[in-house]
């Protein structure tokens, strides 16, 4: 396959060197089909456009994307924007969700920008959101609240709040201090878990009940979930004990390469916790590991199996069986 035309590769070049930190430069020579002394053209060609592109030092040298207020407008590429486009409709489909109107007008602005061929495909897209049957009432949280807690647990910093109880008045302990340790999502709701300074114990709050204020506290040390880690922790708090009496007796953890807030439209049952890179870390239960595996089968994403290794086995198990299945076989599984 011939390389891509210079703007086309200018495009290309600038899409992937927003996508990571540091690109040696002979990865980029490889995934663009092109030499060294070219992709070095190409950066000082950007260069030359305004974009501040910094020399990385090392055995294979390589490029980063500067920081700054002066950057251009960021470019995507067809697969990014097609991505963006539908996670931003399939939110703004939500009538009961906060960020639906905020994505509906995103939705707008990147479809005006957008090529014409991509635009027919996108406009084509039409997703209807159809939540289960439910008697809890709906609970959106603005994503400035996410956000200002989701900091507060990433800098390890004390989180001052007004809490409102479920009557809908603010409750005499406000402002709450705490120690915010993890955001969750369990059964289509927000969490925080954290520990509480004034009551000296550990606490759930609802997101949708806070309304965090500002400046956020001092720097503290995280301290040891009870049960060790959140997934016990959060599990004993919603089934109401801290022990495995009653509950599936098969449960398992997953990272799955998908955001925890896409995951937890689909999840009603499992305990979903946010990661890095748009990531999530799943934990679901099942009456059976195949079953388990299968479910978790059903996100459409890359899983790494956290633990047990029953549920490793039951993957095994599975992809053995879709195997034969592809093949053709009749034989029945082990």
């Amino acid at each position: 396959m011939p390389p891509p035309k210079t703007s086309a590769r200018l495009l290309t070049l600038l899409s992937l060197l927003q996508t990571r930190r540091d690109w040696p430069g002979t990865l980029l020579a490889g995934r663009l089909g092109i030499s060294l002394r070219t992709v070095r053209r190409d950066v000082d060609r950007l260069r030359e456009l305004g974009y501040s592109i910094d020399a990385v030092k090392g055995p294979d040298g390589g490029y980063r994307l500067g920081a700054g207020t002066e950057l251009p407008p960021l470019l995507f590429d067809d697969e990014q924007v097609a991505a963006l486009t539908v996670a931003l409709r399939v939110t703004a489909t939500r009538p009961d969700d906060t960020l639906a109107e905020p994505a509906a007008r995103a939705l707008h602005t990147i479809r005006q920008v957008m090529p014409a061929r991509l635009r027919h495909r996108i406009d084509a897209l039409r997703v209807t959101a159809v939540e289960p049957p439910t008697t809890r009432p709906s609970a959106a949280v603005g994503s400035d609240v996410l956000l200002a807690v989701s900091a507060a647990v990433h800098a390890r910093e004390v989180l001052r709040f007004d809490y409102v109880s479920g009557s809908g008045q603010t409750t005499e302990e406000s402002p709450r201090r705490v120690e915010p340790h993890h955001v969750i999502t369990w059964d289509g709701r927000w969490y925080l878990i954290a520990f509480d300074l004034d009551r000296q114990d550990w606490r759930t709050f609802r997101a949708d009940r806070i309304t965090p204020r500002t400046p956020t506290g001092p720097r503290f040390t995280r301290r040891e979930l009870p049960g060790g880690d959140i997934t016990t922790y959060v599990t004993g708090v919603f089934r109401g004990s801290t022990d495995d009496s009653g509950d599936w007796p098969c449960r398992g953890t997953v990272i799955l390469g998908l955001d925890a807030a896409t995951v937890s439209l689909y999840t009603r049952e499992g305990l979903v916790e946010e990661l890095d890179d748009g990531r999530c870390r799943l934990t679901l239960g099942s009456w059976s590991w195949t079953g388990l595996a299968s479910a978790l089968a059903k996100y459409d994403a890359e899983i790494e199996v956290v633990g047990p290794p029953e549920l490793m086995d039951a993957f095994a198990q599975l992809g053995s069986r879709f195997l034969r299945t592809a093949r053709g076989s009749t034989a029945t599984s082990p």
